[in-house]
């Protein structure tokens, strides 16, 4: 790897630490690129070929993982809602639903025995959300596999 690609690396990490430490406040493009010292254009092209997907899709994602776990401890779903940024209830439930399958009262009304019984870093793994799209890929794969083997 080159000193360069090891420095937009670094550059780029430093813009998703931002995401991660600051995911409640109101972040934009512009202002996770100033982070990694790109325009916007450029850091997000980069920032899709170092992680797979958008900085504003990782950014939702994390604020939907967050929101996840104070589901699972019982606060409402408003309260969750504005707890992890989002300023419309209607656009976070609806993110909410695409990336974790399940509306967000369907998902706060589930027991989750399994997880209180985990160690807090094995149930951030295991209830990391991944986006349904995703998700079906990977099921259609499977499902593929068995019929090529035939």
């Amino acid at each position: 790897m080159t000193p360069e690609a090891l420095a937009t690396l670094a550059h780029l990490r430093r813009a998703r630490d931002l995401i991660d430490r600051e995911y409640a406040s109101a972040l934009d493009v512009p202002t996770m690129a100033s982070r990694a010292l790109m325009s916007p254009a450029h850091f997000s092209r980069q920032f899709r070929a170092a992680y797979g997907e958008t900085p504003y899709g990782y950014l939702m994602t994390r604020r939907i993982e967050r929101a996840m776990a104070l589901l699972r401890n019982g606060m409402t779903v408003t309260d969750a809602c504005m707890a992890v940024g989002a300023t419309s209830l209607g656009s976070f439930s609806s993110r909410f639903t695409e990336i974790a399958g399940e509306t967000p009262s369907a998902y706060r009304s589930r027991k989750h025995h399994a997880i209180a019984a985990m160690p807090p870093f094995v149930a951030k793994v295991t209830t990391r959300p991944l986006r349904r799209a995703a998700a079906k890929g990977s099921s259609r794969i499977r499902e593929a596999t068995p019929t090529a083997a035939a």
